[in-house]
């Protein structure tokens, strides 16, 4: 009989909980859920032994969390944001412990096609110099980070393709015309709203993608899971999907 595909959670908050339910669903077995510094002594063994780590925390601990499991030659899959300023050391680091990395600001394949639209669409928005771009995103109360990493991952790519923008500011700091204005709301109970907004006197271009639930980004999650072992390097949700 083949062995269980096993999984170690890393965070047992909204998102680990959500994993787990879906990977029993899925019938991987989860070896070990580290929700303290005491548990990763526990699941010491459980967690070098695994096939892959799903991490899903806070920006203050993602650091480390990653350094400790590729040190542990642990494959690791981290939906964390809020920590991409520290993205090239993690690079070297993953490179130095010839490691494997998948991180996604968003692990829902709407999103992910949602990007392919961002970028589509503000490509074509260069040079269109009466339209000011206008990045609205809510999520719950419980959302620590502002923007965003689903906004910020949005206003990267926009940067990327229309050079009309030279930067982004909240939209009560003022932003001038070549800044797009970003606004974050916290509302209980939303999962997750994003809208890119072109406006002008004239009239107003919208694009935007509603998560109805948590469901999208777990099984996107075990998918990049599935998919990163055997592999090495730094990947994303452009690679597993060809986007």
């Amino acid at each position: 009989m083949k062995n269980p595909f096993k999984i170690a959670i890393i965070g047992y908050g909204k998102m680990g909980k959500e994993i787990e339910k879906f990977a029993r669903d899925c019938n991987y077995q989860v070896v070990a859920i580290v929700d303290n510094q005491d548990d990763w002594k526990k699941y010491d063994q459980q967690i070098r032994n695994a096939d892959v780590a799903i991490e899903f925390t806070t920006p203050d601990v993602v650091i480390s969390n990653i350094k400790r499991l590729l040190d542990m030659n642990v494959p690791t899959v981290t939906g964390t944001t809020g920590w991409l300023n520290s993205l090239a050391e993690i690079e070297q680091y993953c490179s130095g412990c010839n490691g494997s990395l998948f991180y996604a600001s968003n692990f829902s394949v709407g999103v992910n096609l949602f990007f392919a639209l961002n970028r589509y669409l503000a490509d074509l928005m260069h040079g269109y110099h009466d339209y000011r771009g206008h990045l609205e995103e809510t999520h719950h109360t419980q959302k620590l980070d502002a923007p965003s990493g689903t906004a910020i991952t949005m206003i990267n790519d926009i940067l990327k393709v229309n050079p009309d923008y030279k930067g982004w500011k909240f939209a009560d700091k003022n932003p001038t015309k070549n800044q797009i204005s970003v606004e974050s709301k916290r509302i209980e109970g939303v999962t997750g709203i994003h809208k890119m907004i072109y406006h002008s006197e004239v009239d107003s271009i919208t694009i935007m993608h509603k998560a109805n639930n948590r469901e999208g980004f777990a099984h996107g999650a075990l998918m990049a899971a599935k998919w990163l072992p055997g592999r090495k390097g730094i990947f994303t949700m452009g690679d597993l999907l060809k986007l």
